[in-house]
């Protein structure tokens, strides 16, 4: 008898990846603050989640070709086109983190009581 990790995971292992995911996306923005032109982008949480839980094995990844990104409309326009605003971004990023960081607990929990109930305790 073997495990699915997949289906013992729940939600979460799809959850922590996307989360990875939008991290990467993340940083980009903040890193391109200062960068002439530069469009902010982010993701769909929700439907992201939604889709990687129907089995869409083929979904591409934020920034292949825009299919899963979005664009961010800034609150305060640039004069240069950069649609990056730092303090969106940044509590963007801090609520990322801290959703990734309770994915990750639920996921650990959910391993240990694996790990107890192989060793019968």
């Amino acid at each position: 008898m073997s495990i699915n990790f997949t289906e013992a995971l729940g939600v979460h292992g799809d959850a922590m990846r996307l989360r990875a995911e939008r991290t990467r996306v993340l940083a980009s923005n903040i890193a391109n603050e200062s960068t002439p032109g530069f469009q902010a982008r982010d993701m769909d949480f929700t439907a992201a989640l939604e889709q990687a839980r129907d089995g869409a094995a083929d979904q591409p990844s934020l920034g292949d070709d825009g299919d899963a990104a979005l664009y961010r409309v800034p609150y305060h326009p640039s004069r240069d086109g950069n649609t990056v605003e730092i303090g969106v971004e940044q509590a963007a990023f801090s609520q990322n983190a801290s959703d990734f960081q309770t994915s990750l607990s639920f996921a650990s929990m959910q391993l240990k009581g694996l790990a107890k109930a192989i060793a019968g305790q």
